[in-house]
């Protein structure tokens, strides 16, 4: 176990928490100490529900364990049965409750409650976040519909239009909400229904009628995947295998889901209303086709936005990554395709170290990726959970189906477009009209602001002008010749006043590879330090 500041996913019973607060009519009851109580936290803050987790702790102390702790979850359990009444119930350990082994699946059984109890038996050393939301999505299914008995029927009634099940979408996920109305308005234009969408917006008696469907479709493989894998061997039950992530995907998946429901998939593929084909064309557009990118987050959004940046805005993706080591597979096909190396990892420092090496244009990731591209100033749009409270807006926004599409545009080339107006300003940073101390022109020539003037002070005066410029010099100066000196047999020779300044005229994205290049480029040449010829004589080299 690595000790960390940031992690990508939590531990397995938070993916627990995320299906449960997601779904009406269903409580979790979690053995854990006291100090493992922060769902309220995570939910109610970070994605502004206005509802609190349906989680209840033993929250045993330190002294409890002395006594017996079973006792604790047997009279949380009764207690939140007879509070909630809900239609189900899920128990489970935290990842600290795991190692007192009370066994919360027998004791809830000796309860006789009656209603459907699903153990949850989540390994918190050997498995994180997603696969608990999946393992825990599909044993309450399972526990919920049971095995096929060859008499229940399968798929929509005759006579009537097909449905579908639209599968993944949970509390904490990143656009959830917005990407299941947008897939449900999709399917409605097909002639398709809505039968179950679950787990988020469903209760266990809806999960009952998932076999009244045609076809399932796991919007979020990292939650659905296991359960959908399950239906298909079981119950017979066809799947979509094409995520609806960009205007390309969305037409397969149109098409996926067509051939499968015997659809007419051609008007809602001849109506396709999305602006990202006719923005990514234009001519406000053509200057960022071949800017690169990098890409990392859990591994169907990573896959899915690599290739929107490659097919659909031209960009070259330089890197691709996830933290979720389940969907490794698919990652480093994508990875072969692009011809770069896959990052398999959830150390955010490895992320870090990947991103200031390749030094890309644009970064597409996780909140963590947000705060590593700032650091770098580089342009980052976050396209993965983990994510915060700005990534759940109020507005309408999904990521997926045709106006996720235009959706996706705006997210991919806003950082740029705005990182270069910033640059922009840097640049005529020192202009009379840009510089920090002129009024902004709409008020008029001559409503200039008058820099403050310091109070004056008794100081030193030099012995002569050339020890005025010596001190002037020493003030603007990066490093004295000592300094230099010591930087160089470090490694990093030294920045002149003057190089330092035409280093900053460089865009922001490449700043950071045109100094280490003219840096390796100076200590090869033995030089202590960097002037703007030798800038000049480092971009002339690595041009040639």
């Amino acid at each position: 176990m690595q000790l960390t500041v940031w992690t990508y996913e939590g531990p397995p019973h938070v993916g627990a928490m995320r299906v449960a607060t997601g779904m009406s009519g269903v409580h979790y009851v979690l053995h854990s100490p006291q100090g493992d109580t922060y769902a309220d936290l995570l939910f109610t803050m970070i994605e502004r529900r206005d509802h609190r987790p349906p989680v209840t702790y033993t929250t045993f102390k330190a002294r409890d364990l002395g006594s017996d702790t079973a006792v604790l979850f047997s009279n949380a359990a009764r207690e939140a049965y007879e509070r909630f009444k809900p239609q189900a119930m899920l128990v489970g350990s935290s990842c600290t409750a795991e190692l007192i082994q009370d066994d919360p699946a027998g004791l809830m059984s000796a309860m006789n409650l009656p209603i459907p109890v699903v153990p949850l038996e989540l390994p918190s050393y050997q498995r994180k976040e997603n696969w608990g939301a999946a393992e825990t999505f599909y044993q309450l299914v399972r526990g919920l519909i049971g095995r096929n008995d060859g008499a229940t029927p399968v798929g929509s009634p005759e006579g009537e239009k097909p449905r579908a099940n639209i599968l993944g979408a949970t509390a904490l996920g990143f656009r959830h909400r917005d990407d299941v109305a947008e897939i449900t308005r999709l399917l409605n234009q097909l002639g398709i229904d809505v039968n179950v969408a679950a787990p988020m917006g469903a209760s266990p008696h809806d999960l009952q009628r998932i076999p009244q469907a045609d076809v399932n479709i796991p919007l979020y493989p990292e939650t659905a995947g296991t359960l959908t894998r399950w239906l298909k061997r079981e119950w017979k039950m066809p799947a979509t295998e094409t995520i609806p992530y960009g205007v390309n995907a969305t037409r397969e998946f149109v098409q996926e889901v067509a051939g499968i429901c015997g659809v007419d998939a051609q008007p809602v593929l001849d109506a396709m209303p999305t602006r990202l084909p006719w923005w990514s064309r234009s001519v406000d557009s053509n200057y960022l086709t071949g800017k690169r990118v990098f890409v990392f987050g859990d591994g169907s959004h990573a896959v899915a936005a690599a290739r929107v940046a490659k097919e659909e805005m031209g960009f070259d993706v330089v890197g691709i990554g996830t933290y979720s080591r389940e969907f490794g597979r698919e990652v480093r096909e994508a990875a072969e395709a692009y011809g770069v190396e896959a990052l398999i990892s959830d150390d955010y420092l490895e992320v870090e170290a990947k991103i200031a090496e390749l030094q890309p244009e644009l970064v597409l990731g996780t909140q963590m990726e947000r705060h590593i591209a700032k650091r770098l100033g580089i342009g980052c749009a976050v396209i993965s959970a983990p994510v915060h409270v700005q990534d759940f807006p109020a507005r309408y926004s999904p990521v997926m189906g045709f106006e996720g599409a235009n959706v996706l545009f705006d997210t991919f080339v806003h950082p740029l477009v705005m990182g270069l107006e910033e640059h922009l300003l840097g640049m005529f940073r020192e202009d009379f009209e840009f510089n920090d101390d002129a009024r902004p022109s709409h008020h008029g020539p001559g409503a200039r602001i008058e820099a403050p003037q310091p109070a004056a002070q008794p100081a030193a005066q030099p012995a002569s002008a050339e020890a005025a410029a010596g001190d002037t010099a020493t003030l603007e100066a990066p490093a004295t010749a000592a300094e230099t000196a010591e930087a160089a047999q470090a490694g990093a020779p030294g920045w002149t006043t003057e190089a330092d300044k035409e280093l900053k005229k460089i865009p922001f994205f490449v700043r950071g590879k045109v100094k280490r290049n003219t840096e390796r480029f100076a200590t090869e040449r033995g030089d202590t330090e960097i002037t703007v010829e030798t800038l000049y004589d480092a971009k002339a080299h690595f041009s040639a």
